[in-house]
């Protein structure tokens, strides 16, 4: 089994230290969110069993739920084949939005033309 520090070793993080994390409900695959971590976020993350995030507006680290109750505990946490960006896949305690929504995708439908299957 590798170490944590060697898990986080592998995530490619951009110029500004920082990974995007998509975040989903583990059981019903509900895409919740979108978040960022650095080294650290992600390390109490991974070590806690509760997510944590780096916050880009405020410049500092937020553990999801703290202040709102809504947290989220995590069930798994992958990394894409391109070690660039993370999946997190959570159990969502109340609205995952900090506008008081389940998730932060249900708002704006931007109409897209639904493709043909090729067969």
């Amino acid at each position: 089994m590798t170490t944590v520090d060697e898990r986080i070793a592998q995530v490619d993080f951009n110029a500004d230290g920082l990974a995007p994390v998509i975040v989903q409900q583990w059981d019903t695959r509900e895409v919740l969110m979108l978040a960022w971590v650095d080294a650290e976020a992600l390390r109490r993350t991974l070590t806690s069993g509760r997510a944590t995030y780096w916050s880009r507006s405020r410049q500092e680290y937020w553990r999801k739920g703290d202040t709102s109750g809504h947290i989220q505990v995590v069930r798994e946490a992958r990394l894409d084949c391109d070690g660039d960006a993370l999946l997190l896949l959570v159990a969502q305690h109340g609205p995952a939005c900090h506008t008081g929504t389940r998730t932060c995708f249900d708002t704006t439908d931007l109409g897209a033309v639904v493709g043909e299957e090729q067969s």
